[in-house]
């Protein structure tokens, strides 16, 4: 059966260039992914990775990530799977300001039938968008349960 897309809208009270910062930059990536070393290319084709310590200490890949677009500050699209990426799905990412906030939509969708990650995104994004939303309003975050 297949997976329907997963959408989350959010407000966030920061400027658009931030919020844009939020997604792309090494620090808040490290911030939100607890410590997770990010790097991205932002162009069509660059890769995205997050990585860090395994369980033992070694290094791993948690994610991988292919950038599909990347129009600062308003829209970010990529393909994205746990580890080495051997599983993938697709993520837009819009930003929209408003008065005294910034609009972000996150669609996550293109999930294989009976992907096992499907869940676990759907349980994680609201965890890292909630962390972002915090850093970028109050400077620190929260640890994930």
């Amino acid at each position: 059966m297949a997976n329907l897309p997963l959408v989350f809208t959010i407000y966030i009270a920061a400027p658009i260039e931030q919020v844009w910062d939020g997604f792309v930059s090494k620090q808040a990536n490290k911030t939100i992914f607890m410590g997770a070393d990010f790097d991205v290319q932002l162009q069509p084709g660059g890769s995205m990775t997050w990585s860090g310590p395994a369980k033992d200490g070694k290094p791993m890949r948690y994610v991988t990530g292919r950038i599909l677009q990347a129009n600062a500050p308003t829209l970010l699209e990529y393909n994205f799977g746990m580890g080495m990426g051997e599983s993938m799905s697709h993520v837009r990412i819009e930003l929209t300001p408003e008065s005294e906030a910034v609009k972000v939509v996150l669609t996550n969708d293109g999930f294989a039938d009976n992907d096992s990650t499907y869940a676990q995104n759907a349980d994680g994004w609201p965890r890292i968008l909630s962390r972002l939303k915090t850093l970028l309003e109050t400077g620190k975050t929260f640890r994930p349960h």
